[in-house]
């Protein structure tokens, strides 16, 4: 059997399809079906993917039709060639219903809700979704739906092929002098909703630095790297950053070495669940019963106000976040380390 995933993207949303392609694997195993499973995701999320020991091939698309229209029909006509039995969009969009019609694949699986019409490409409809379960229990019922009773699925497992990475951020820390326990800090978000003061942060970090005696690493893209240098500057107390210095595999062997890591809602706070790490996780504007962290041990800080969650990327007066304090934030830090490590 030929079996594509259509993921595309982001990191998080690839993060949380990782239980329901273990559950694939384990339940068509458990059938004795002999099952190739590929998987279509956007350049920016690949890197989570590459290497993983339950796909066959991971295949990378550019984001935007428009501005890669030859490169896209030329995968498409690839994905047609393969002559797939089953494609499932996890996805839920007019992007990925698109692809899924483009492979031509036997069974076109997703649910009968899915957002912007992309529904009307499936031709194997799962009914609709209560939107307020976590994403990884819903992609889960798409996966249960194909392998059925052949693929039970008692805990969620978020495998994941480090390969040398775990090696390569040990290195990369020892060479920017950071030795001892620390913890992870992911300051950055997409949404502007999201974010948390940066003079907060500062003022958590030096508090965690010099309470608990574990150094801050803060993460973050390209894109971060000039703002969290100057963040880890004004922090000291051996505050290193690594923004744009780590692709995903390393980021994730970050994550699985931290004593914890303090995150708002975004691709860093997903990684760090799947890998194991005990997650603080601030929230405003968005649902964590929907797209927190996932697994038990993780402690949530949202106030809970009454235009919370607004699902907003901009907001005039986002008090959901800025009523979050740094004495908020070392209560959480107080029950996951209790004692002072250095």
């Amino acid at each position: 059997m030929k079996v594509l995933i259509i993921k595309l993207s982001s990191i998080g949303d690839v993060v949380h399809t990782l239980p329901a392609l273990d559950a694939l694997r384990k339940g068509f195993r458990a059938k004795g079906v002999k099952a190739r499973i590929d998987w279509l995701v956007e350049e920016a999320a690949s890197g989570i993917l590459k290497g993983h020991p339950s796909i066959d091939e991971v295949i990378t698309v550019r984001r935007g039709w428009a501005r890669n229209l030859k490169e896209n029909l030329r995968t498409a006509k690839r994905l047609r060639v393969r002559r797939y039995d089953l494609a499932l969009d996890f996805q839920g969009l007019l992007k990925s219903g698109a692809w899924v019609w483009l492979t031509a694949a036997k069974r076109r699986v997703g649910f009968s809700n899915a957002r912007e019409l992309s529904h009307v490409f499936l031709n194997e409809k799962l009914p609709a979704y209560d939107p307020e379960r976590h994403a990884v229990d819903r992609y889960l019922d798409l996966a249960m739906h194909v392998v059925g009773a052949g693929g039970p699925v008692d805990a969620p497992a978020f495998a994941l092929g480090l390969g040398r990475s775990e090696r390569s951020i040990k290195e990369k820390l020892a060479g920017k002098g950071a030795e001892g326990p620390f913890f992870v800090m992911a300051a950055r978000a997409r949404w502007a909703t999201k974010l948390w003061d940066d003079d907060k942060f500062v003022g958590l970090a030096r508090r965690i630095a010099e309470e608990k005696g574990i150094r801050p690493v803060l993460i973050g893209g390209p894109s971060d790297a000039a703002g969290l240098s100057s963040m880890a500057r004004a922090i000291g107390r051996g505050a290193v950053s690594l923004a744009g210095e780590t692709d995903l595999k390393e980021l994730t062997a970050l994550m699985r070495l931290s004593r914890f890591v303090v995150t708002v809602d975004s691709g860093p706070m997903h990684i760090a669940a799947a890998a194991g790490a005990r997650v603080i996780a601030l929230f405003g504007p968005t649902a964590p019963w929907r797209t927190g962290p996932y697994g038990d041990g993780h402690i949530v800080i949202r106030k809970g106000i009454d235009c919370s969650p607004c699902f907003k990327r901009e907001c005039g007066d986002p008090r959901c976040m800025a009523l979050i304090s740094v004495d908020d934030v070392m209560e959480a830090v107080e029950k996951m380390c209790p004692s002072r490590e250095g």
